[in-house]
């Protein structure tokens, strides 16, 4: 049965269902094929910003559903993503494995997988997908064809993570979204700053750990000098180190959009990066 405890959506060809009561539809959508013009299109796995909602995410996932792509969407919990990671607990490991288990759960796991990961949020989670498909024995067998990281990652940026807290914490009383933006810098300065050599004994960044990743499929990095969350050159000295380990990563610079907003600001553009990154991976 499939996992009642992630909050996702899947979306198969003619056929978009929700995760509750799936499995009807998941027959009636796979049984009309959902290929393209007999292509076998990637299984595409979003992982959302932080805070982002389904409706966002949906605008994505209508680039790859209406080429015949079965997709997955998902995001982790904003409170997981700001205060458990930087208090070193990985309850995110969790929610990747969760997330890994739907491919079984819906028969779908020999599809090739493409990973379209936004901001820190979704590289949070994205690296201990990377670190179950490495050590898990039901993992080890998954195809992944290439990832898209949009917007993303970045090394620790406190102003920047601020700011991505203030806009998810927007509709909060005004006391409570002060006391949550104090506890978080306390916390990242505590934990990142000051007892950094003793965080690194039992917990590595997500960013480091990103850095010397064993993956080895295509990955495209779409990013902004203009992003005020995720600094540029953050985005740029990832590219340079997965280059340097002969990995085949390209990145596109979109100058004036802001964080997440590239596809707002460049649609068409932005569309034909992800779908022609898509097919060259499929045949590669």
């Amino acid at each position: 049965m499939p996992s009642a405890e992630l909050d996702y959506i899947i979306e198969i060809p003619d056929q978009p269902c929700r995760s509750r009561g799936m499995e009807r539809g998941l027959e009636s959508g796979l049984n009309q094929g959902g290929t393209e013009a007999g292509t076998r299109q990637p299984l595409v796995i979003l992982l959302g910003w932080g805070g982002c909602t389904d409706k966002n995410l949906a605008k994505y996932s209508a680039i790859y559903h209406k080429r015949g792509c079965i997709v997955i969407r998902y995001t982790a919990p904003w409170h997981m993503v700001f205060f458990s990671e930087s208090l070193g607990i990985p309850s995110l490991r969790v929610l990747a494995q969760k997330l890994l288990e739907l491919l079984f759960d819906y028969e779908i796991e020999k599809e090739p997988l493409l990973f379209h990961v936004f901001s820190n949020a979704g590289a949070m989670l994205y690296r201990y997908v990377l670190e179950l498909l490495q050590t898990h024995r039901r993992f080890c067998h998954l195809r992944v064809v290439g990832t898209i990281f949009d917007s993303g990652p970045g090394d620790s940026n406190l102003v920047g993570a601020l700011r991505a807290l203030a806009a998810i914490l927007e509709h909060r009383p005004a006391a409570l979204r002060l006391l949550l933006l104090l506890a978080f810098a306390l916390v990242a300065v505590l934990f990142h700053v000051l007892l950094a050599p003793l965080t690194a004994l039992f917990h590595t960044h997500f960013y480091d750990r990103l850095l010397d990743a064993a993956s080895r499929w295509p990955e495209l990095y779409l990013y902004s000098r203009a992003d005020e969350v995720v600094l540029a050159r953050d985005v740029e000295r990832m590219v340079e180190a997965r280059l340097a380990q002969r990995v085949l990563a390209r990145s596109v610079d979109f100058v004036s959009s802001a964080h997440v907003s590239h596809l707002r600001d460049f649609p068409i553009y932005y569309t034909s990066l992800c779908v022609n990154f898509m097919r060259s991976c499929v045949h590669c």
